[in-house]
């Protein structure tokens, strides 16, 4: 087989799959974020090392269907040892160009706590536009996947995909 033809063949092969869709999510937009305030551990008490782990933040969004949007936010994970539960998160984002709710429903952050202490933001996971108006109105009952990726001591950036 020739070498002509060979290429032929691969660039027919690439020209198909980016025609048939197999292309990453497309992106709903971007937010950086801050946390607010220092997160809150707070002991259950039943034995040590297990707590709950509460943090607070907001958003801007700067790219995308979320540019102009300010999102806060609020998320709640069990800590057992070295054992991570997520168990709530979800915020409110708003702009004059319309308001959303959504709801995490699963976020995998493998390293929440190192040495005692928020181990970073960097999670993954999906969520759920449960009401939204104005330009987001289409996103109503839609469901999500997110990135987070931490930029520094308290702040970070969010990706919504579809």
């Amino acid at each position: 087989m020739s070498k002509r033809f060979a290429a032929v063949i691969v660039c027919s092969a690439l020209s198909l799959i980016g025609a048939t869709g197999c292309a990453l999510a497309d992106p709903i937009g971007r937010y950086e974020c801050n946390v607010l305030d220092t997160p809150n551990f707070v002991p259950i008490g039943d034995r040590n090392d297990h707590s709950l782990l509460i943090f607070e933040y907001s958003c801007s969004g700067v790219d995308g269907l979320l540019k102009g949007y300010v999102h806060t936010a609020s998320s709640v994970s069990e800590l057992d040892g070295d054992k991570v539960t997520f168990l709530r998160g979800g915020g409110f984002h708003r702009s004059a160009d319309g308001l959303a709710v959504t709801q995490i429903t699963d976020d995998d952050r493998p390293a929440a706590v190192k040495d005692g202490k928020p181990g970073g933001p960097n999670s993954s996971g999906s969520g759920m536009f449960k009401f939204a108006s104005g330009t987001l109105a289409p996103r109503t009952g839609k469901t999500f996947k997110f990135t987070t990726t931490q930029k520094g001591l308290g702040r970070f950036d969010m990706v919504f995909t579809d």
